[in-house]
């Protein structure tokens, strides 16, 4: 892991001649954050320090956290009332009564980014959800992440929040996990569900992943009103390791254009600079 990334305070530089000058990139989302994981530096920044809302990036946190702890991943948990959301009243196709083990509450939490999921690792926790959320603020503050606060283990609330920069420390760290990297980037899984329904079939939320036109290492989608379509992610760009964040984008296709905005302008400033 990039302990430069990890230190509290970093500082962001652009990297120059490498890359076309900021001007001619235009993103659309309200902040975002290009980070040449590799340089240790920045190559586009935008509101790079506000603090807002990251809705389900949040599960990034979640997944390490339950992982941190060592937690059998082969124990079944069952889907229960309390995981029900009742801040949002999203829909889960997770129904009460449902068992499923750890590993595959993860990749659906990670993957199609599903809330009842989310809960029922951190009300799983030893300890319960209280002691899980502290788990998570506790592991925020150890990555340096000094802007960010987070609430529940879904994000369904709007006030886990933090900045484009704490999430580039969050995303380097994420990567450093195999089973994150797997199942945030598993473009479709069948899960075979205790109730009748028998198989079922979930897909990524993030649909580059399900495109084929990238090379994704660490992805998570999220979504709320208040917070915008958000969109992080760990990619290989002209051969860099390349950390993305995006967030509230307002139009419903806006993250996933501004990320292809994001790729074209990479390529086409390496082509630039080839010929040059």
């Amino acid at each position: 892991m990039n302990k430069a990334i990890l230190a509290l305070g970093i500082m962001f530089v652009f990297t120059g001649s490498a890359f076309a000058q900021k001007g001619d990139l235009n993103l659309k989302s309200r902040a975002a954050l290009i980070f040449d994981a590799q340089q240790g530096r920045a190559i586009y920044s935008k509101n790079t320090d506000t603090v807002m809302p990251i809705a389900s990036i949040t599960k990034l946190m979640t997944a390490m956290v339950v992982l941190d702890a060592q937690l059998p991943l082969t124990e079944e948990i069952t889907i229960d009332s309390a995981d029900i959301d009742v801040i949002k009243n999203t829909r889960s196709r997770l129904r009460v009564g449902a068992s499923l083990t750890r590993q595959q509450l993860l990749r659906l939490a990670l993957m199609s980014s599903e809330n009842r999921a989310a809960a029922a690792l951190g009300r799983a926790y030893p300890g319960g959800i209280e002691t899980f959320v502290a788990a998570m603020n506790d592991k925020a503050f150890e990555l340096g992440m000094g802007n960010s606060y987070f609430v529940d283990s879904t994000g369904l609330s709007s006030n886990n929040v933090s900045t484009a920069r704490d999430l580039v420390k969050m995303v380097e760290a994420a990567y450093g996990y195999d089973l994150i990297r797997e199942f945030s980037t598993t473009s479709a899984h069948a899960v075979e569900l205790t109730d009748d329904r028998g198989s079922m079939q979930f897909i990524n939320s993030n649909n580059l992943v399900r495109s084929g036109n990238w090379q994704i290492n660490v992805s998570k989608t999220g979504f709320l009103s208040v917070a915008g379509r958000c969109l992080v992610m760990q990619a290989n760009i002209t051969g860099k390791p390349v950390i993305i964040v995006l967030l509230d984008s307002n139009g419903k296709s806006d993250r996933i254009g501004d990320a292809n905005r994001i790729k074209k302008w990479m390529e086409a400033s390496l082509a630039r600079k080839r010929s040059s």
